[in-house]
């Protein structure tokens, strides 16, 4: 259900923001920024914050590793707006869409390290599952995956299962592959702030 709020909701810095960035981008306000700045100390702000310290924070995960694995939680979601956006950045952090491409398309054959593989199967199955046990961790242990790495993996899941959800709820517009390429190279430059 699209809530009309989300277009029109917003106070006068917030829409001369929107403006700047639809004269400097050529492209509408994606709906995840109108959602972030809406009542943006409830929701926006603290999710900012979270988002950006599980996507761009410490890690020994890349970022291209950690958009992908947004990007799978995104798809094992059905989020189709969540799904182009973080496989947009997934290809620009990698500099490689065939890889990104082969991994949504078959995980199990796409040319990636076992630990990376062995996080986006858990990622997949916490998301569609709804749970992980003892055994999923072990396995995660047993592909060379640390404790530390795990930890930032579930951030990501957290971060983008809770979006893919409100994209959803909220019936984001899916725009073209011009608005999410922008959306990718912003985000790229600039993290989740």
């Amino acid at each position: 259900m699209r809530l009309a709020i989300l277009d029109g909701g917003h106070g006068l810095g917030t829409k001369a923001l929107f403006a700047l960035i639809r004269a400097f981008s050529r492209q509408d306000v994606l709906d995840v920024i109108k959602l972030v700045k809406y009542r943006p100390e409830f929701y926006g702000g603290p999710m900012q914050g979270v988002t950006h310290e599980a996507m761009r924070g410490p890690s020994a995960w890349l970022v291209g590793d950690r958009e992908l694995m947004a990007a799978v939680v995104a798809r094992a979601n059905e989020c189709e707006w969540c799904t182009r956006a973080h496989t947009a950045v997934a290809e620009g952090a990698y500099g490689d869409r065939a890889k990104v491409s082969a991994v949504l398309t078959d995980l199990e054959s796409a040319p990636i390290g076992e630990p990376l593989r062995a996080t986006l199967r858990m990622l997949r199955k916490l998301t569609t599952g709804h749970s992980v046990d003892a055994d999923d961790m072990r396995a995660l242990r047993a592909a060379g995956v640390s404790r530390a790495q795990i930890e930032d993996a579930l951030a990501v899941s957290f971060a983008f299962n809770t979006t893919a959800r409100l994209a959803d709820a909220f019936g984001f517009t899916v725009p073209g592959p011009e608005a999410f390429a922008a959306g990718a190279k912003y985000l790229l430059a600039r993290g989740y702030r």
